[in-house]
């Protein structure tokens, strides 16, 4: 089947992206905001998390109840979130409402009331999401390990901290996002049901005349990456690894995302069958690819108990590093599968495949098809993933534990 793309830059500098998808009735769209975590004031860390509740308190003529009202009359399913390099407003609906629902997210983003009233409650249900992640030990440890493993402010938690959304004030906070909510940088993508032409006006009508500044260049300070434990008196331990990886732009990326599921892609997975089924050291483990513009990186997380837990990381690490031994034909096949299965369940999707268009246009500058992604992976050789490996072995790796007592990482 045809991928149909469009793009349109608008003289304000936003960026509209589209792919139409005849097989669909709804349609997803994705506004990616240059006011990601990493633009968070110094002191201010969490802006943008608050921000991703803070917006939806009222817009325009409406209230925080006529804004929820208007969207579920039409169908809406809405999702916002703080990445580190952007705010993420989205929304997936039928596609013949996404011209009405488009008049609405323009006074969100636009024409927020961004009242007094309204930010406590917001602020402070993100300090709720900071407390909860103590409850959920393996997305914690992927925070602080990028915290540790990506230049500041890059890796910079999204909720902030204790402190910074204590002392954070509505007049600070409603001064940081009149200057960052911007056209400039800013990128629209939509995907599923929609006819171009109409698109295009509507977005025109409400954005075109949308005026602000280019977001400021992120200063970044060298990561700190090297060896923590954080001592804690647990039932559990939990181990995080990191090392650099290729970026989506790399020409070593496919081979990257290969490796990834030659580690942790199903129960036939080296990490899983090595780690867990063989010697029955861990609760869980899996590896993870990670990437911003410009750093990207491979996390592998697993959790244990204070007694395995020096077996866990020797055996976690020397799986890692006998990558550099090769590679099997029968474990590429398999991962192949595993990364494509994972690519057709997300074409599915259309609000998956409106993140996907933002973050290609913002990564590449162009725009994928789903076709062309199968095919790259398809060309994948055993000698491609070897080369990948070469480029970036687990060598050097940045690791994170958490439990009683302290572990040794053996080197080579």
């Amino acid at each position: 089947m045809t991928e149909e793309f469009y793009t349109r830059e608008f003289d304000n500098g936003m960026t509209l992206v589209a792919q139409r998808m005849v097989q669909v009735s709804s349609a997803a769209m994705t506004f990616a905001v240059p006011a990601g975590s990493s633009h968070d004031p110094p002191d201010g860390a969490g802006a943008a998390s608050s921000a991703t509740c803070w917006l939806l308190r009222g817009a325009g003529d409406r209230d925080t109840r006529g804004i929820n009202d208007a969207l579920d009359s039409l169908g809406c399913q809405h999702h916002e979130a703080a990445q580190s390099e952007h705010l993420l407003v989205s929304s997936a609906q039928l596609g013949r409402n996404l011209p009405a629902v488009l008049e609405i997210y323009a006074d969100i983003i636009r024409r927020p009331a961004l009242a007094d009233e309204t930010f406590g409650p917001c602020r402070d249900l993100v300090a709720q999401a900071l407390d909860g992640l103590e409850d959920e030990p393996m997305r914690n440890c992927h925070v602080l390990m990028r915290e540790k493993f990506y230049p500041h402010p890059l890796g910079r938690n999204p909720l902030g901290t204790k402190q910074s959304l204590s002392e954070m004030k509505p007049d600070t906070m409603r001064l940081h996002l009149k200057g960052h909510l911007s056209p400039r940088g800013t990128i629209m993508a939509v995907a599923g049901k929609f006819d171009w032409k109409e698109l295009s006006k509507t977005v025109e009508k409400q954005f075109g005349d949308w005026a602000g500044r280019s977001p400021e260049q992120v200063q970044e300070t060298p990561a700190q990456r090297g060896v923590t434990h954080l001592k804690k008196e647990t039932a559990q331990v939990q181990i995080t690894l990191a090392w650099p990886a290729a970026t989506i732009n790399d020409e070593h990326y496919y081979a990257a995302r290969i490796v990834q599921m030659i580690l942790s892609g199903g129960m036939g997975a080296r990490l899983f069958t090595e780690v867990r089924e063989k010697r029955g050291l861990v609760y869980a483990i899996v590896a993870r690819y990670h990437s911003l513009k410009g750093h990207a990186g491979m996390f592998v997380y697993a959790g244990t108990t204070p007694q395995r837990a020096q077996e866990t990381l020797d055996v976690t690490v020397g799986e890692l590093r006998r990558l550099a031994e090769g590679v099997q034909e029968d474990e590429l096949a398999r991962a192949r599968t595993q990364l494509k299965s994972a690519l057709i369940m997300q074409g599915e999707s259309t609000l998956a495949r409106a993140d996907a268009l933002a973050g290609d246009w913002y990564h590449l500058g162009r725009l994928r098809s789903l076709e062309e992604i199968s095919s790259a992976i398809d060309a994948i050789t055993v000698e491609d993933v070897m080369k990948y490996i070469t480029a970036y072995p687990a060598d050097d790796l940045t690791t994170l534990t958490i439990g009683p007592d302290e572990l040794v990482l053996s080197r080579k």
